[in-house]
């Protein structure tokens, strides 16, 4: 019997009016904000009130580099989520929202997949509540009334070849990644050079993942640096005098979305910020919100461990006072054998020697997170297509490393396939042996942070940065910036910032290309390698296969 696609499960998913969900959670209608029957917002007020509470266990799903194979990690987020409420324990899963451009590119939707799913998986992958459409429109409104400052004289004095504030759209587009804006005559403006990012990458989606709360948020937007003076002072957003209307656009999408998963069980999906270019964490106020009402949150860090689970703890838990209890390191049979060297066609044939070829990625990144203080288990993310022989081969890896493998079948079987992997961390977070501290202090200078993650994450020899990038970060300390955490912008695919190095690589080097400094988000983005805040549609993108079928449901999304 062939299985049925992700889609096909989840329109047949028997969801609860999303007022039953809150209530599970202490939550009154009268702070629930529906958009429809089953999805809803958490209004700032209650949100407030829960502030006396005692935090729940934080748990925090990370991955191997990710793989055309698949790993699966918010599949695991969701299947862990609900095991452990199957299990008796009171918990909820926190996880982003999606990027249209990747949804109608290649890499698909963000909703889990099989039988550990959140629902409604088709708006969730779409519109859902439009926080995605208000930062897009709070950004350009930036744009606009940076442009519009300088058109009506210019009074900041902004050297228009020192503006630092490129346009967003929420869309796969290269062909705007470089363009020209303000031709056409003296009335469209001044000519400059611009460009657009797609609005995860926006510093916008980092604010509002980062801000506690609406004044801390308008505090933040305030701080950006939109662009420079001839004397090199910055410009602020505030000296814009955008500051406030931008709050405005965005008071609604600071509140966190509330939805459920295939097992009716509760799930905040809020934000979504680029794991690359910025943190590639869910909001702070839907995690902070979620321990207060849950024993359990489950939360996810995008992309490997290297890039998501650093960030999560040097960035998100610094700033949010947040510490996980126990860490959920996803791998899969396929996966390793990738690692090993099998390509993506043979992957079906058992092959343990590539499986043990292929774990010392997955021992590089059990290593780091020690390294941070928190406990480790590893979740094999089951394949059908994976033998006993192969999943025995990954689980006698980690436990020489040790750790703990726990093969979890909730892709097939929901929260029945996840139960012994929820009770296993459940039991480690309740022990309290949790550590966690960052990996480097706030009072080293910015490219001693550089280094530590260079030589201790990536195990790099170097780090490769020329004067300019060097006299760039002494500039930003001695504006009073050399406190910030920094945010590696480099390849997910490896360890290295060469993509295609796969495995647990050493000897390499680190080359920093440019530096950037996102003062309002609160961090120092190091650009290494060839990364892309706007990403292009492929030869063939998924939206060539998304349409509506005779009875109006959508088909092709995945």
């Amino acid at each position: 019997m062939p299985f049925k696609t992700d889609i096909e499960i989840a329109r047949g998913a028997k969801k609860k009016p999303i007022q039953e969900i809150g209530a599970a959670l202490g939550i009154p209608d009268q702070h629930l904000l529906p958009y429809g029957h089953d999805k809803a917002k958490v209004s700032q007020g209650f949100i407030n009130s829960l502030q006396d509470r005692q935090n729940g266990k934080l748990i925090l799903v990370t991955a191997i580099n990710p793989t055309p194979a698949g790993e699966g990690k918010t599949t695991t987020t969701v299947g862990l989520g609900d095991g452990l409420n199957r299990i008796g324990k009171k918990a909820m899963i926190c996880i982003r929202e999606a990027s249209l451009g990747p949804n109608f590119g290649m890499k698909g939707g963000a909703a889990g997949g099989g039988h550990a799913q959140v629902v409604p998986m088709e708006d969730m992958n779409l519109h859902f509540t439009g926080d995605f459409h208000a930062i897009t429109s709070a950004h350009s409104l930036l744009s606009a009334m940076l442009d519009n400052h300088i058109y009506w004289g210019n009074e900041q004095g902004i050297d228009i070849r020192r503006v630092q504030w490129r346009r967003v759209v929420d869309m796969n587009d290269r062909s705007l990644r470089q363009i020209t804006s303000s031709l056409g005559g003296v009335s469209n403006g001044f000519p400059r050079e611009d460009g657009f990012d797609i609005t995860v990458a926006s510093e916008v989606m980092a604010i509002l993942c980062l801000s506690k709360n609406l004044s801390d948020l308008q505090q933040r937007l305030g701080d950006m640096i939109v662009a420079y003076r001839r004397d090199k002072s910055p410009v602020f957003c505030r000296d814009i005098k955008a500051d406030g209307a931008m709050t405005v656009l965005l008071k609604d999408a600071m509140q966190p979305n509330l939805v459920q998963t295939l097992e009716n069980n509760p799930a905040f999906v809020h934000g979504g910020p680029f794991a690359n270019i910025a943190h590639g964490c869910n909001s702070v106020i839907a995690t902070k919100t979620a321990l207060k009402l849950a024993d359990f949150v489950v939360t996810e860090a995008g992309f490997g461990a290297d890039l998501g689970a650093e960030k999560f703890m040097n960035i998100k838990c610094r700033k949010a006072g947040l510490a996980p209890d126990c860490v959920v390191l996803v791998a899969t049979v396929r996966a390793m054998k990738m690692n090993g060297g099998v390509s993506k066609a043979d992957l079906g044939a058992e092959n343990v020697a590539a499986v043990n070829a292929g774990c010392a990625n997955l021992g590089r990144h059990i290593e780091n997170l020690k390294s941070f203080g928190v406990p480790v288990v590893v979740a094999i993310n089951h394949f059908v297509t994976d033998t006993e022989a192969e999943v025995q081969a990954v689980k006698d890896f980690v436990a020489e490393q040790g750790a703990e493998a726990i093969l979890s079948r909730h892709w097939e079987l929901g929260s029945e396939g996840s139960a012994e992997l929820a009770a296993r961390v459940a039991e480690i977070a309740e022990a309290g042996e949790s550590q966690f501290a960052p990996i480097y202090p706030d009072d080293i200078s910015l490219f001693e942070k550089i280094e530590t993650i260079a030589k201790r994450i990536y195990r790099a020899d170097e780090v490769l940065a020329d004067k300019k990038v060097r006299d760039q970060l002494k500039l930003w300390e001695e504006q009073g910036y050399g406190h910030l955490p920094v945010c590696m912008a480099k390849t997910q695919y490896s360890f290295s910032t060469d993509p295609g190095l796969r495995g647990a690589p050493t000897g390499h080097s680190v080359p920093v290309r440019e530096v950037r400094l996102s003062a309002g988000a609160g961090f120092v983005v190091v650009v290494c390698g060839e990364i892309m805040t706007m990403p292009g549609l492929p030869r063939v993108p998924a939206a060539q296969s998304i349409c509506l079928n005779e009875d109006g449901e959508i088909e092709g999304l995945f």
